[in-house]
């Protein structure tokens, strides 16, 4: 029982399915429709099987219409040319290609008008999580707005257990351009639009790693503006509920790398609890060691790629808006080592 209806190369550049290998061992790395894994998956799910079932019962009596009229009435020896009787106007077929179609129609209609309302109007429970979603070119940004968490290209969720439900209520708005969010075995792509507020809600029915990306060309990187969603169980969620509000570490032997972090460009960009990094631009890296991927999946989270993500990011993503910093070797190894903290 689920969450009820209303009715019903370069070193940096790895391809996600390698990123994925990465990640425990927990990635569903299924992005189909066929694999759905929570009730606004599963509807879509359903109403894309009815509809194959009807386009294909279609497909089947038109073809073996086709089929006997082309071998009951096909050219004989011995007919010298004739052509077959003509039949002029019959009311009954008429009646027939006009009224099937039309009832076809109604019923495909009110069986998607079905599951859209369904889906759109679902009610939200007071146990639901709340997630603001933001698209920017090119990466995902996550706001917990009542668990006062900010993180950015990998989105934690609960999981939704039958017996109390834990849907989760996404927020979504875009800082640019127009995006789309999509996790396919979740539920089905909804656009993030400039100054518009749209919603749409997930409840999976089981843990483990679910992989989608922006579905609306924004850009030179739209194809590797990638999410991940990992589902977690009640425990597992609080542990990383409780691990992102703390204030991000500061070590003293990373005292160097904190300095030239606040003395450059990067905090016009990025925030970092505790410090004076409070940008908007670029992701918030308070807990950026606890991420498994760097550029919105483009690139498995180690040191020797996040050395390269901060030198030369063009390696990684050509055409991001993330700069090459052009550091100095000693302030690159301290800058490193100072975001390597930030678990």
């Amino acid at each position: 029982m689920k969450f009820p209806l209303k009715s019903f190369e370069p070193p940096g550049r790895i391809a996600l399915s390698l990123v994925c290998l990465a990640a425990a061992g927990r990635a569903d790395n299924s992005t189909s429709i066929f694999a759905p894994a929570a009730t606004p998956a599963h509807a879509i799910f359903g109403l894309s099987m009815f509809v194959l079932a009807v386009t294909g019962l279609i497909f089947v009596v038109v073809f073996t219409l086709l089929a006997y009229a082309v071998i009951k009435f096909r050219g004989r020896a011995g007919d010298g040319g004739r052509e077959p009787a003509q039949v002029y106007g019959s009311t009954q077929i008429e009646l027939a290609w006009t009224v099937i179609p039309v009832l076809i129609v109604v019923v495909l209609f009110l069986a998607t008008a079905r599951v859209i309302h369904a889906i759109q109007d679902a009610p939200k429970p007071a146990s639901a999580v709340d997630v603001t979603v933001i698209g920017h070119q090119f990466w995902w940004e996550f706001r917990y707005p009542k668990l006062g968490i900010v993180t950015a290209n990998e989105m934690h969720i609960p999981v939704s257990d039958p017996a109390h439900p834990t849907p989760t209520f996404l927020k979504l708005l875009s800082a640019d351009t127009d995006h789309s969010f999509w996790v396919p075995t979740l539920a089905g792509k909804t656009d993030l639009i400039p100054n518009r507020v749209n919603e749409m809600w997930l409840d999976p029915s089981r843990v483990g790693i679910y992989l989608g990306q922006c579905a609306q060309y924004c850009g030179t990187q739209h194809a590797k503006m990638l999410l991940r969603v990992s589902v977690d169980s009640a425990a597992d969620f609080d542990r990383w509920v409780r691990a992102e509000q703390q204030a991000g570490a500061q070590d003293a032997k990373v005292v160097a790398g904190k300095r030239v972090f606040e003395t450059t460009a990067c905090i016009n960009c990025h925030a970092i609890n505790g410090t004076a990094a409070d940008g908007r631009f670029g992701p918030d890296l308070t807990h950026l060691m606890s991420r498994a991927t760097l550029a919105s999946g483009g690139a498995e989270n180690t040191s020797a790629l996040l050395r390269l993500w901060i030198q030369n990011p063009d390696a990684i993503k050509p055409g991001s808006l993330m700069p090459a910093m052009k550091l100095n070797d000693a302030d690159l190894d301290a800058v490193v080592a100072y975001l390597e903290t930030l678990r």
